[in-house]
């Protein structure tokens, strides 16, 4: 059951490019800005999280 999203940041994370990650959704996994957390969240399937990830470390 999901009640609300956990959110996490990267080990990664620096001071200017902060970005939060909650992927504890059944359907979804869902990416906001740290620095403004107002502002609405992307929202993609588990597939297109696990495919930008293995993108981003192939770069």
């Amino acid at each position: 059951m999901f009640d609300r999203p956990n959110w996490r940041t990267s080990t990664y994370t620096t001071q200017d490019s902060c970005v939060e990650v909650a992927d504890n959704a059944p359907h979804a996994v869902m990416i906001r800005d740290t620095k403004d957390r107002s502002r609405a969240s992307l929202l993609l399937t588990h597939d297109a999280w696990h495919a930008f990830v293995q993108y981003s470390k192939s770069q």
